[in-house]
């Protein structure tokens, strides 16, 4: 029996038929008979990667009905990070990821449906989506609207992206580029629809869906506006109606090895810091144990060989024209041990079988294995003194000489406190910029720190100044800049007791983060420590900090945790 029967069969359901009818949907009685296929589109028109994406779904639903099912499209919610960035609105961006999935697994289970594509793009819409889908386990295919291309900067032929943005207005800051050389840069660096062009969070949520075997081939290099996205869109389509037929869920997919294939492509790509955060946290909806300890131990023999935007000079156009995520993975396969080829696809093959005909097309922007940048990938989670729990770093951004780096604190209580304090020149060369109360729970929402890093870097510092936080960081970023600093400081963690003028030691190669001071003194600040007022006393922001668990665990919601 079909999930949806219990919606569509028998006199007991007349009124539901009488109102199924009612939508239009149902085109004739033969309808009744064929699977019913769930369209979470997250068409919102104020984010770019999204802008498109209404006429993404007809082209789905199209797929779909000629693949023999019957498609219902749904919208959700979607918070643009970039607008959001730099004032209070950036606090409901990683909270609305739980409020996606939420909204998945309503719709989805409210309403019967025999299978799901899930169509997002950017940011918190990925995670979220595959965070809802995991929970509920019916047949379902991820594909998302693909990246923007690169900008152009018509003056000096720069190629621009959102961060060249965000660095530029420290640049202004320091008076080093003109108002009208900032418009330039600002009219230019985001030329088309699609999520962001670099290897930021979105770019990278959508190209682990392929290495965990939940999205076809292309699925996260095809260009937004590339005609040949239209191919895989009507290959979405008709796929969820065979893995409805057969039964396919995502517990058959997301096993231990299909995760540590997407942790290993995250490693060789040097993708977001934020893809700790959410692989962590659709892990857990999985029922796949995985820790922050995994990242390194995969770090530790994946070599990071493809260094895409804010990290390199290559854009996701560069990364498709060379042969795309399966090219990466093929080149993994070289090495035995670096993936599992045996993992299942949505495509119905496996991942080894999947990636057999990818060739690399151009070996300077996915090199070789014995090419790589660097022999271990380009993520790593450091532990010590200050983040006991763990913090992760985007070593892939990290200059040579940042990689150890002792530093003099300058602290920030908020992120809208560091970004004034640093345009206005109170951050410089040697310091390590401490932002805190702004992880999950005391941001609450765990802002994202572009703003701050991008003017480190705009104001020429971003060689020789750190920057810890129990916040997170956009995609964007790049630079010597930790995150995720767990426990947090609203929870009491030894972020909370740094003191101005403190010397905070970073050793990446180590993995460590410390602070110089005795565990006598830790101590004795700790015992003088009182937990701040909560920052939201309502709404929504008041229940997330409620219930969110720390950035270790994904910073997945739980009742009393």
């Amino acid at each position: 029996m079909a999930i949806s029967d219990t919606i569509k069969k028998g006199a007991m359901r007349a009124p539901h038929r009488s109102l199924l009818r009612a939508t239009g949907v149902i085109q004739s009685e033969d309808d009744w008979d064929k699977p019913f296929i769930a369209i979470a589109n997250s068409f919102v028109q104020i984010i770019p990667g999204h802008a498109h994406l209404d006429v993404v779904g007809r082209k789905v639903r199209e797929a779909v009905r000629e693949a023999g099912g019957v498609p219902f499209e749904f919208n959700c919610i979607g918070v643009d990070d970039g607008i959001a960035m730099g004032h209070g609105g950036m606090k409901y961006s990683l909270a609305s990821r739980e409020l996606i999935a939420d909204c998945i697994e309503t719709m989805l289970r409210a309403h019967c449906f025999d299978g799901v594509v899930c169509i997002p793009n950017c940011d918190k819409i990925v995670p979220g989506m595959m965070m809802g889908a995991a929970r509920v386990n019916i047949p379902s295919i991820f594909v998302s609207g693909g990246p923007m291309k690169s900008g152009t900067d018509p003056v000096t032929g720069r190629s621009l992206n959102l961060a060249s943005v965000f660095e530029a207005v420290g640049q202004l800051s320091s008076n080093t580029i003109t108002e009208q050389q900032l418009t330039t840069i600002e009219k230019n660096a985001c030329p088309t629809c699609g999520s962001c062009s670099g290897m930021f969070t979105a770019n990278s949520m959508n190209c682990l869906c392929e290495a965990l075997g939940w999205a076809l081939p292309g699925n996260g290099s095809i260009l937004a506006t590339d005609p040949a996205r239209d191919a895989l869109f009507q290959r979405a389509g008709r796929t969820i109606v065979r893995l409805v037929r057969d039964n396919v869920r995502p517990s058959d997919l997301l096993t231990r090895e299909s995760f540590e294939n997407a942790l290993a492509l995250d490693m060789a790509m040097g993708g977001s810091s934020n893809t700790v955060l959410h692989t962590i946290a659709i892990a857990h909806e999985a029922g796949v144990p995985l820790s922050m300890a995994d990242f390194n131990t995969l770090a530790e023999r994946v070599p990071h060989i493809c260094k895409v935007a804010p990290s390199g000079s290559y854009y996701m156009e560069d990364v498709d024209r060379a042969g795309g995520i399966s090219a990466i993975l093929k080149s993994l396969a070289t090495r035995p041990g670096l993936i599992h080829p045996d993992s299942m696809t949505v495509s119905g093959l496996t991942l080894g079988e999947t990636i057999s005909t990818a060739e690399v097309k151009d070996e300077d922007v996915i090199r070789s294995l014995d090419k790589a940048y660097s022999p271990k990938g380009g993520l790593a989670v450091l532990f010590g003194n200050l983040a006991p729990d763990g913090c992760v770093v985007k070593t892939a951004g990290v200059s040579p000489g940042m990689m150890q780096f002792t530093g003099t604190a300058v602290i920030f209580e908020s992120q809208e406190a560091a970004n004034l304090g640093i345009l206005g020149g109170q951050v410089k060369a040697g310091d390590v910029v401490v932002i805190r109360y702004e992880g999950p729970r005391g941001g609450p929402g765990m802002q994202e720190m572009l703003a701050p890093t991008a003017a480190i870097a705009g104001r020429g510092l971003g060689d020789s100044v750190a920057l810890i936080t129990d916040g997170r960081f956009s995609g964007a970023t790049r630079g010597g800049a930790i995150g995720h600093v767990s426990p947090e400081a609203a929870a009491g963690g030894p972020i909370a007791l740094i003191e101005a003028g403190d010397r905070i030691e970073i050793d990446i190669p180590a993995r460590g983060l410390n602070l110089l001071v005795s565990a006598e003194v830790l101590s004795e600040r700790r015992q003088r420590w009182t937990p701040p007022a909560p920052k939201a006393r309502s709404g929504y922001l008041a229940r997330y900090a409620a219930m969110v668990t720390s950035a270790d665990q994904g910073a997945i919601l739980k009742v009393g945790g």
